[in-house]
């Protein structure tokens, strides 16, 4: 019952601690954004008062109005699980928090007063467009259509920020990519993919189309071996295979489906025998893996690579390109790192023991590693920041936190550890890998369905829980639907 906890628990820190008068959030509705709100704590045993209350304010932005689980994207791009049911409306979630709201007035009628102010939660659907830290305001604009009057632009207040707005598609400025790509971010992203894969099929069946054209049309590139593009060229595999072979007979030999990767190995995140067993099974299935190939320019009609091997330089016509090569910071966080001082590295002279300074750096090294940009790390963070507010009274009396570097005393919160759960890897054929803690692998049948009983158990509500666990049934019948929707 995520979406009870998410305004639920949210409302504790400010009941606990009157001087959270504002907190905005400012996010697509992530994980961690998501998270930092569920897991702040609900009423104790205390009541309000109005005067209280009505400085108790929690303001959302976001350029869309729903939260979206971006793990089943790639199931969206081919019909597998259909776009809403995969998205939770924002209001839907504020409208279940004053639903529990009115719940507890029931309960404790000394909340009755202020039953109409008692813990705002006010959503803006609207982009962030400048943080300026300095003054602590948000400037926004509204992302609505402009026939409705134009972009409507607004500043919002804050005392505590939190940004949780994801990261974008990192092309590594490659020429052609943001023009010629589809990328796999956002719903609407898959959604694109999924027209232009059922366009693909339909233009290659008009008869006035050469053979040649047809296997250009029919040639989709998936740039990346990561989890994302492993999965979604498995699943375009499948949807090619067990569907559109019926429906489309007469190409169903030109259709190609190619996974190009910079490294030497796909998944190479994952562990070797995960890593083998995937490349063996795509082999099989037919799906051509090109390792240590880097892409140096997409057009509209070719994509060019670069053999890492031989500096070969291969020019290869496509029907569709997918990028899925990794993340990149959005320009409003890099602009605001700068204004808090994590942009650029400030230089500052001082005396140091040469000797302990590289023994404290080698022994910090050693301990520091790189968290992936993933759901599960950013549902972590939220739930370790809701809790820091949770206890922010309680640790500014008494900090918990390590020493101090610069200065006396210590730090008010213990640092963020990351615990892993496991990772997934989807590889087609009602087949999936799991790496779990423990350094246990699994492969086959059973860990596909092990895959779909977590991401039903780690979806946002009992209401996409069913539309999703009701769409791999509907698959399952009549399989997936090839309509252009």
């Amino acid at each position: 019952m995520r979406g009870y906890t998410f305004y639920q628990r949210a409302s504790r820190a400010f009941q606990d601690y009157p001087s959270l008068s504002k907190l905005v959030v400012v996010f697509t509705v992530s994980s961690g954004g998501l998270v930092a709100f569920s897991d702040a704590k609900p009423f104790r045993g205390a009541y309000a008062d109005a005067v209280q209350c009505d400085r108790k304010k929690k303001k959302v932005v976001s350029p869309r109005n729903y939260f979206a689980f971006t793990p089943l994207l790639p199931s969206v791009t081919i019909g597998t699980v259909e776009a809403r049911s995969v998205v939770e409306p924002i209001r839907n979630i504020v409208r279940k928090y004053h639903g529990l709201h009115h719940c507890r007035v029931s309960m404790f009628p000394r909340l009755q007063s202020a039953s109409e102010k008692d813990f705002d939660v006010q959503f803006r659907e609207a982009e962030c467009l400048r943080i300026d830290a300095k003054n602590k305001k948000v400037y926004c604009q509204s992302n609505q259509e402009s026939n409705l009057g134009g972009k409507e632009e607004f500043t919002v207040d804050y005392d505590y920020l939190v940004i949780a707005m994801g990261a974008r598609s990192n092309t590594f400025n490659t020429p052609g990519v943001v023009e010629n790509c589809h990328f796999l971010k956002e719903v609407e992203d898959a959604q694109r993919i999924r027209r232009t894969v059922i366009d693909c099929f339909e233009r290659a069946s008009l008869p006035s189309v050469s053979e040649e054209e047809k296997k250009k049309i029919l040639h989709f590139v998936v740039v990346g071996g990561g989890p994302t593009g492993v999965e979604f060229a498995a699943e375009l595999h499948d949807f090619v295979v067990e569907d559109l072979a019926k429906l489309y007979p007469a190409v169903k030999d030109h259709v190609k489906i190619t996974l190009l990767e910079a490294g030497d190995h796909i998944l190479n995140m994952f562990d070797k025998r995960i890593t083998a067993f995937a490349e063996e099974k795509f082999q099989r299935d037919g799906i051509s893996v090109k390792t240590g190939s880097m892409v140096i320019k997409v057009t509209d009609k070719e994509i060019s690579t670069k053999e890492r091997k031989t500096g070969e330089t291969l020019s290869v016509p496509y029907g569709m390109v997918v990028w899925s090569t990794g993340i990149g910071t959005r320009p409003v966080i890099m602009e605001f790192m700068k204004q808090i001082g994590q942009g650029n590295a400030q230089k500052e002279s001082t005396e140091l023991n040469i000797e302990g300074f590289k023994s404290a750096l080698s022994e910090v090294d050693s301990q520091m590693k790189n968290l992936p940009a993933t759901a599960q790390v950013a549902a972590q963070q939220g739930a370790y920041l809701a809790n820091c507010f949770n206890r922010m009274d309680e640790c500014e009396k008494h900090p918990e936190g390590p020493m101090r570097i610069r200065g006396s005393g210590h730090h008010r919160f213990r640092p963020f550890r990351y615990k892993h759960l496991g990772q997934f890897a989807p590889l087609g054929g009602e087949q999936a890998a799991a790496q779990l803690p423990g350094d246990w692998v699994s492969i086959g049948h059973s860990t596909q369905w092990l895959w779909y009983s977590v991401y039903a158990s780690k979806l946002v509500s009992w209401r996409t829980r069913m539309l999703v666990i009701s769409d791999w049934g509907k698959r399952f019948i009549f399989g997936r639907d090839s309509s252009r929707i």
